[in-house]
């Protein structure tokens, strides 16, 4: 599953060669940066995040097994890192949803032609911290819910339920913003 380029990067790097460390930095810096701030939100923490990921990938380079891509054990590294940063500040709170109380929206409503990104990236960092992290590691990220569920300690049914509850105020959200323009 590792790439030729990749692995000889991980031997050059175990054996203390600070330029392929440079590179498996650069290669992924910027992957795992965005990452990171869909994650808190914060710029400036983010960036501090993603340094203690790349720290801790050096350190830990030696128990890397090539079962997945370099990228994907970074990643996994990173959203573990911002995680555990939100539940050290008391913030990663998720709460136990009633699926009855949600409210689903009719689907059937006009669809927005031009979608401007940077809006939409706005609005999920505006989302509750458990609707976001539930949105942002399914939608963004491409977990699934089982794997959401454990990463997060909940229930597949809580994750489920966060993700609607996300993806519902994000609409609302999107329709607030570009209905009043």
């Amino acid at each position: 599953m590792i790439s030729k380029e990749n692995q000889l990067l991980i031997n050059k790097s175990l054996s203390g060669n600070r330029l392929a460390q440079g590179d498996i930095y650069r290669k992924y810096v910027k992957a795992m940066y965005h990452i990171a701030v869909r994650m808190v939100v914060q710029p400036s923490v983010a960036k501090d995040l993603t340094q203690d990921v790349f720290v801790k990938v050096f350190e830990e380079l030696d128990r890397f097994r090539g079962e997945s891509t370099l990228g994907a054990w970074i990643k996994r590294i990173t959203i573990n890192v911002c995680l555990n940063h939100l539940r050290r500040k008391g913030i990663l709170q998720i709460d136990e949803w009633d699926d009855s109380v949600l409210q689903v929206a009719d689907e059937s409503n006009d669809m927005i032609e031009e979608i401007d990104m940077k809006v939409v990236h706005d609005a999920i960092k505006s989302l509750p911290v458990g609707s976001r992290t539930v949105l942002t590691l399914y939608l963004l990220e491409g977990y699934r819910h089982n794997e959401i569920a454990e990463i997060l300690e909940i229930s597949v049914s809580t994750s489920k339920t966060q993700y609607r509850r996300g993806k519902q105020l994000l609409k609302e959200k999107l329709k607030s913003i570009y209905h009043n323009d």
